[in-house]
Order: C-alpha cells, then sequence, then structure tokens
C-alpha cells in the first residue's frame, strides 16, 4: 500500500466492460508520479488515499474480474501538506 494524493476525476468515455461503471481518479506520489486508480469509496481532489495494488488492486474493487492494478481503500484522516511534503527528500529538510 502507499500514500498518494487525488488530483481529479479522470473521465473516460470508452472503457473496457469491467470498468464501465466505475469511478476513476488521477493521483500523484509524494515525487510527482501520475497514475489511475479506480475509487470504490468517492474521494475527492486533495484527499490523501491509501492505494492498494496489484492483484490485490482487483480483489478490493470486490470483483477479482475487474481490470485493475490500483485501487484506492481508504481516505487518510489526518495527513498534513507538510508530511506530504517532507516525505520528498532525506531528513524532511
Amino acid at each position: 500500500m502507499n500514500i498518494q494524493r487525488v488530483v481529479k476525476d479522470l473521465v473516460a468515455t470508452k472503457r473496457v466492460f469491467g470498468l464501465h461503471a466505475k469511478k476513476l481518479q488521477v493521483l500523484e506520489d509524494a515525487k510527482g508520479n501520475v497514475e489511475v486508480a479506480v475509487d470504490p469509496i468517492g474521494c475527492r481532489k486533495g484527499d490523501f488515499v491509501i492505494t492498494i495494488a496489484y492483484s490485490a488492486a482487483r480483489i478490493a474493487v470486490g470483483n477479482p474480474k475487474v481490470t485493475t492494478d490500483l485501487t484506492i481503500g481508504g481516505i487518510i484522516d489526518d495527513w498534513t501538506e507538510d508530511r506530504w511534503y517532507n516525505r520528498r527528500s532525506p531528513k524532511g529538510t
């Protein structure tokens, strides 16, 4: 699992069958890398979330046949911008 931040909703009108009714989010990690995840819990822009990857991501969606390798597993209630940015450099500088 990793901590990432929701950047925005992703709108994709044409999708494979397993993703046709799933909400998608663009996420960013502490290094600025961007990924797309299935959002089964309803996150908002700016939320810090826990992500589940690989084959466990399909199980987290509730259907192991869904074609995803990244799923949002929870919204973090207490995580600050300071903690996020301090992770980018060694020793929090």
